[in-house]
């Protein structure tokens, strides 16, 4: 009778063992199936995010700290005003500043800005700065400006609506009453419009130093394999590389720097003609071989005419 009562105990013992393990598999498979959705969910929430994103606004920045939250705040304020702030990113691409840059976004994005940065140890400069945020950029619209805030945050919304018609948006200070700030350096003024006369053939663009534009990605892909880093003027250089058939100018009103240091130097300006010479050579292949053809028959007939024999006197 005893062996008996064992068995059955044992039986009963198994039983119960079994059934626990089962339990304890259901529970495990049902955590994992809810991990997977919920991983799976949290993917497709960045992923849609992202694919929230229309409109991406990319500021070159070196050394420019002190004006990243006036930036933030003014342009998202604007976006508010017409429902663009949550399809539009702020993009800051920094030449390794090191002067709290990072941190001042890290703030700003805990504050609920849609704001990122990326620092670039490996190269420097503003063209190639521009042409790395529209890289990486989310939206299929993208609009370069100045992080020193002479480029006014609030007229980022003209350029997003312009951008929805056209290739290409300029923001000009060349318009009906257009202005500049009475602050503004003399010596400033004339390279602007030196520059402007320079750049005449190449655009109907009325401001083609402006480095505050736009393009869709679509009008910048035409551009691929000839768009090139090196230059002062990157909108300049999109425009007429990328072959724009249609663009949009919206005025604008070109303030002092607030803060940080200024881009302007001798040598950028040198950079600037000699960018210059290169898009001349892109647009016209044939204007140097015809002027240096031009050059040589005016040399032929000036020694032809030199060295042509005199009349003898009768």
């Amino acid at each position: 009778m005893l062996a008996g009562l064992q068995a059955r105990l044992r039986g009963v013992s198994t039983t119960r063992f079994n059934v626990l393990l089962s339990a304890l598999a259901l529970v495990a498979c049902f955590g994992a199936t809810i991990g997977d959705e919920g991983e799976g969910m949290s993917r497709r929430s960045a992923g849609s995010a992202a694919a929230d994103i229309k409109a991406t606004i990319v500021v070159p920045a070196y050394k420019e700290a002190p004006n990243i939250k006036p930036l933030a705040e003014r342009l998202f304020s604007a976006l508010a005003k017409e429902g663009m702030d949550k399809t539009t990113e702020l993009l800051f691409v920094d030449d390794n500043s090191r002067d709290g840059s990072v941190e001042q976004v890290e703030m700003l994005k805990k504050e609920g800005y849609n704001i990122r940065i990326h620092v670039r140890t490996d190269e420097r400069g503003l063209s190639s700065a521009v042409l790395k945020g529209f890289e990486m950029a989310q939206g299929d619209k993208m609009v370069c400006m100045d992080g020193d805030l002479q480029h006014p945050p609030e007229k980022v919304p003209e350029f997003l609506k312009s951008l929805a018609k056209n290739e290409f948006v300029l923001g000009t200070r060349y318009g009906e009453g257009f202005a500049v700030d009475k602050d503004w350096p003399w010596y400033r003024v004339i390279i602007s419009k030196g520059g402007r006369l320079l750049a005449r053939p190449l655009t109907p663009l009325s401001d083609p130093m402006s480095g505050f534009f736009g393009i869709t990605k679509s009008a910048l892909a035409k551009g691929k394999g000839k768009v090139s880093a090196v230059g002062f003027k990157i909108g300049l250089e999109v425009f007429v590389k990328c072959g724009v058939q249609n663009h949009g100018e919206v005025q604008i009103f070109f303030g002092k720097r607030e803060a940080g240091e200024s881009k302007l130097t001798g040598k950028v300006m040198l950079y600037y003609v000699l960018h210059l010479t290169r898009l001349y050579r892109f647009k016209f292949p044939l204007l140097l071989p015809m002027l240096c053809l031009l050059l040589l028959c005016i040399a032929f007939y000036a020694a032809a005419a030199l060295f042509r024999p005199k009349d003898k006197l009768l």
